[in-house]
Protein backbone atom coordinates (compact mmCIF):
# COMPACT_ATOMS: atom_id res chain seq x y z
CA UNK A 1 0.00 0.00 0.00
CA UNK A 2 1.03 3.59 -0.52
CA UNK A 3 0.29 6.77 1.40
CA UNK A 4 -1.26 9.85 -0.24
CA UNK A 5 1.06 12.82 0.17
CA UNK A 6 -1.87 15.24 0.52
CA UNK A 7 -4.27 13.58 2.96
CA UNK A 8 -2.09 10.82 4.41
CA UNK A 9 -4.53 8.02 3.55
CA UNK A 10 -2.84 4.63 3.23
CA UNK A 11 -4.71 3.13 0.28
CA UNK A 12 -4.18 -0.02 -1.76
CA UNK A 13 -5.30 1.73 -4.98
CA UNK A 14 -3.02 4.76 -4.61
CA UNK A 15 -1.32 5.88 -7.82
CA UNK A 16 1.78 7.78 -8.85
CA UNK A 17 2.00 10.88 -11.02
CA UNK A 18 5.31 11.68 -12.68
CA UNK A 19 5.80 15.29 -13.71
CA UNK A 20 7.84 16.64 -16.62
CA UNK A 21 10.53 17.71 -14.16
CA UNK A 22 10.89 14.09 -13.00
CA UNK A 23 9.17 14.48 -9.64
CA UNK A 24 7.05 11.54 -8.48
CA UNK A 25 3.92 12.11 -6.38
CA UNK A 26 1.63 9.55 -4.74
CA UNK A 27 -2.10 10.17 -4.34
CA UNK A 28 -5.15 8.18 -3.28
CA UNK A 29 -7.60 10.10 -5.51
CA UNK A 30 -7.77 12.64 -8.34
CA UNK A 31 -9.03 15.28 -5.92
CA UNK A 32 -5.79 15.14 -3.93
CA UNK A 33 -3.72 15.12 -7.15
CA UNK A 34 -5.54 18.23 -8.42
CA UNK A 35 -5.16 19.94 -5.06
CA UNK A 36 -1.39 19.44 -5.14
CA UNK A 37 -0.56 19.75 -8.85
CA UNK A 38 -3.14 21.92 -10.63
CA UNK A 39 -1.95 25.40 -11.55
CA UNK A 40 -3.84 28.37 -10.10
CA UNK A 41 -5.43 31.11 -12.20
CA UNK A 42 -3.43 34.31 -11.77
CA UNK A 43 -6.61 36.42 -11.90
CA UNK A 44 -9.24 34.63 -9.79
CA UNK A 45 -7.11 32.06 -7.88
CA UNK A 46 -9.23 29.08 -8.97
CA UNK A 47 -7.53 25.72 -9.63
CA UNK A 48 -7.18 25.14 -13.37
CA UNK A 49 -8.47 21.63 -14.08
CA UNK A 50 -9.15 22.02 -17.78
CA UNK A 51 -7.03 23.39 -20.59
CA UNK A 52 -6.97 26.93 -19.27
CA UNK A 53 -5.25 29.77 -21.12
CA UNK A 54 -1.57 30.65 -21.16
CA UNK A 55 -0.53 34.18 -22.09
CA UNK A 56 3.08 35.22 -21.91
CA UNK A 57 3.96 32.38 -19.55
CA UNK A 58 1.11 33.20 -17.16
CA UNK A 59 -1.79 30.79 -16.57
CA UNK A 60 -5.49 31.61 -16.40
CA UNK A 61 -8.59 29.45 -16.04
CA UNK A 62 -10.37 31.11 -18.99
CA UNK A 63 -10.13 33.80 -21.65
CA UNK A 64 -12.18 36.19 -19.49
CA UNK A 65 -9.55 36.12 -16.72
CA UNK A 66 -6.69 36.44 -19.22
CA UNK A 67 -8.33 39.49 -20.83
CA UNK A 68 -8.80 41.13 -17.44
CA UNK A 69 -5.22 40.59 -16.34
CA UNK A 70 -3.01 40.90 -19.43
CA UNK A 71 -2.68 43.40 -22.23
CA UNK A 72 -1.88 40.49 -24.58
CA UNK A 73 -4.98 38.74 -23.28
CA UNK A 74 -7.19 41.31 -25.01
CA UNK A 75 -6.61 39.40 -28.25
CA UNK A 76 -7.93 36.12 -26.83
CA UNK A 77 -11.34 35.04 -28.05
CA UNK A 78 -13.35 32.54 -26.06
CA UNK A 79 -15.48 30.51 -28.49
CA UNK A 80 -16.93 28.07 -25.96
CA UNK A 81 -20.71 28.17 -26.11
CA UNK A 82 -20.85 30.73 -28.91
CA UNK A 83 -22.90 30.11 -32.02
CA UNK A 84 -21.09 29.49 -35.27
CA UNK A 85 -21.38 32.41 -37.66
Amino acid sequence: MATCEVCGNDYWMAFEVRTVSGDVHTFDCFECAAHKLAPICEHCDVKILGHGVEVGGRFFCCAHCARNEETQGAEIRDAVGSRPA
